[in-house]
This record gives structure tokens, C-alpha cells and sequence, in this order.
């Protein structure tokens, strides 16, 4: 299936969006996380699309979603999800499997919260909800939330240099042989665009805001059971192991398979997880015929 590209106003915002599949399969909404874009679901997209109508938003503030900046747009994930599901209702998608990865996660998980009835079911490809998932390296970026200094915001900046998004983000735990360069390249180009270095510090002091969910994400998890499968790169320099094994404490059924990558495990597995994915999805959601066909 040939992926399409096109641009979705909301509320003033020109969200850029990939697509692809049968207008009348499935929905899979895709959520992209931090630094990156729609992008780095170029691989994967192809691969689910047969079977599901695959949708990839760039979130505001990162790839071709540009906010102008004269509308005085906040970047807050509360904002973000607002957005996101704005764009939702555009599109009329009244229901659709979440795909939630890295900033996805709590923004896909506050629109599960809040309507469950949409939510068909949540892939979390190391999207964190619990406090366990955490890592030592996250903390500047505490330190940031419980002293929003300029001294603390300034510590927080080497997170948006080249070097970390590419050896960092990208090279830990994964196998350089099989890293394309052109995730992180574009990356690294997005964050040198005027004014995205601010934007990305200021979302990282609201990320605060998400663990402050985390409660509620769990007791949403606990109430609805929503069906849920975690596919996480064990290497993931950011999220632990730790945290995709905690979704079983409030969902006995879910599955969670533990990878051999790291952060942007789709970069280097992208056709395992398709597998997983699709085989989570047959085993638990009818297909309908022309979608199988």
C-alpha cells in the first residue's frame, strides 16, 4: 500500500500527517516520540497497512506540524493531546488501536483515559507509564521539575544536541550495522531548526505533568483492561525493561515482549514488531473481509 501525505487543520494548526491502507480497515493511530517525527514509522507503516488503515501525525512543534508562533501556542502534552484529538475528530476516527512510543505514550494514554470507548486496543513500544521504567539518566530533567531554574533548564540541553540524539537516542543498545543514519540525521536537522531547541525545553519541564498522571493512567489500566501488548528494546537507555514488565501488575493479559534493541527499536526492527503487532491484533480484534483480503 502506497503511503500518502497530506496536511489536517486544527483549530488553526496544519497537522501533517502519513497514511496508508483501505479506507474501510482497522484504524492503527500511530504517536510518535521525542526528538523525532511521523518519520520514524517510514518502515513500519508499509508493513501494517495491508491489513489496517495506518495514520501518522507529526505532533506539534516537531516535524511539519509547526504551530505560528505569533498564536502564542504552549507547549504542554496537555496541549499536544488536545491537538491529537482534535485531529481525530477531523478525521472521524470514532475508533482505532493506539501505537504509542517514547512522548506517545502519555499522550495517547490521557486520550484512553478520557475515551476509552474509542480505544480498540494500545501497543506501547517503550512508552512509559510507571515510575519503575525510569532510568538514572533522567536526572537533569528532574531536577528540572522540581526546580524550574534557568541554571536547571540550561542542564537540560545537552538532551537536544547531535551527539545524543545520535549516539544516545539512536546507538545505544542498537546493532550499528543495521542503523540507517536517516532517522537521526533528520533529527538532528528538525532540532536546528530556529526556535525548536526552546520548544523541546519546555516540554521536557512539562513532562512533570505525565508522572503526575501516572496514577491515573494505572487506574485507567486497572478499570478498563484495555487490551495491551508492550514491544520495548531492553538496551533502551531511557525506559527500563522495568517499566513495560509493570504493566502486568494492572494488566495480567497483557504481552510484553522484550526486544534485542534500544530506544528506536523500530529502526532496527521494524519487521519483528510488524509481526508482533499484526499477530496482537488478529488474535484479538475481527478483521473485516475486504481488509483480509
Amino acid at each position: 500500500m502506497s503511503t500518502r501525505y497530506n496536511f489536517q487543520n486544527v483549530e488553526g494548526i496544519d497537522v501533517f500527517y502519513r497514511e496508508a491502507g483501505p479506507s474501510d480497515a482497522p484504524v492503527i493511530l500511530l504517536l510518535h516520540g521525542f526528538p523525532s517525527s511521523s518519520h520514524m514509522f517510514r518502515d513500519l507503516i508499509p508493513l501494517l497497512s495491508r491489513r489496517n488503515r495506518v495514520i501518522a501525525p507529526d505532533l506539534p512543534g516537531f516535524g511539519k506540524t509547526l504551530p505560528d508562533e505569533q498564536d502564542g501556542f504552549e507547549y504542554t502534552f496537555e496541549n499536544l493531546t488536545k491537538v491529537v484529538t482534535g485531529f481525530c475528530d477531523e478525521l472521524s476516527l470514532d475508533r482505532f488501536a493506539l501505537y504509542v512510543f517514547d512522548y506517545g505514550a502519555p499522550i495517547g494514554f490521557r486520550m484512553a483515559m478520557r475515551q476509552p470507548e474509542r480505544i480498540t486496543a494500545i501497543i506501547s513500544q517503550n512508552g512509559n507509564a510507571y515510575e519503575e521504567g525510569f532510568s538514572p539518566e533522567w536526572a537533569a530533567w528532574m531536577d528540572y521539575w522540581r526546580d524550574p531554574s534557568d541554571e536547571n533548564r540550561e542542564a537540560c540541553r545537552p538532551s537536544l544536541s547531535p551527539e545524543t540524539i545520535r549516539d544516545w537516542q539512536y546507538g545505544t543498545g542498537a546493532d550499528s550495522r543495521l542503523l540507517a543514519p536517516d532517522g537521526y540525521e533528520l533529527d538532528i536537522a528538525y532540532m536546528a531548526r530556529p526556535g525548536a531547541e526552546e520548544r523541546q525545553l519546555d516540554l521536557i519541564l512539562d513532562y512533570r505533568s505525565n508522572v503526575a498522571l501516572y496514577p491515573d493512567f494505572q487506574a485507567y489500566f486497572r478499570d478498563r483492561q484495555p487490551l495491551f501488548l508492550a514491544v520495548w528494546g531492553r538496551h533502551d537507555p531511557a525506559f527500563l525493561p522495568a517499566g513495560a514488565d509493570a504493566f502486568k501488575r494492572d494488566l495480567p493479559e497483557a504481552k510484553v515482549h522484550l526486544l534485542d534493541a534500544g530506544h528506536f527499536a523500530l529502526e532496527t526492527h521494524a519487521m519483528e514488531i510488524a509481526c508482533m503487532v499484526q499477530s496482537f491484533l488478529d488474535r484479538n480484534q475481527p478483521v473485516p473481509a475486504r481488509a483480509a483480503d
